[in-house]
């Protein structure tokens, strides 16, 4: 199993479609006894958070969001935890919104402090 994500900051690594989550976009993960909890920030969000369980290298979760427009919308993510050879953390992730139409995939990455 991949190491906690407690503490870690990822972000993504490409831009999502306008007025989603992007590059600017940080999460800040905690994790504790299976249970894992971000919020996020950055890009077109102005305050977002995240919710769910973990199991093994699977993330399950469900997001909530408010955007720079005033919107809110709710989704519904998998993740799996991959441990990069440099030891970082990606999360590859499979989500569907749930308050609109719309699904697909991305990626996040840990970042460190020399890595913008």
């Amino acid at each position: 199993m991949a190491r906690s994500l407690d503490g870690l900051v990822l972000a993504p690594v490409a831009d999502q479609e306008p007025g989603q989550v992007g590059t600017r976009t940080r999460f800040a993960y905690h994790e504790r006894d299976g249970e894992i909890w971000a919020e996020y920030a950055g890009g077109d969000v102005v305050r977002g958070h995240l919710v769910g369980t973990r199991e093994g290298d699977r993330l399950d979760f469900r997001y909530v969001q408010l955007k720079r427009d005033g919107t809110t919308s709710s989704g519904h993510c998998a993740s799996a935890v991959v441990e990069l050879p440099d030891g970082r953390v990606r999360l590859e992730e499979t989500w569907e919104w749930e308050s609109q139409p719309g699904a697909g995939t991305s990626v996040v990455e840990q970042v460190t402090g020399h890595a913008h």
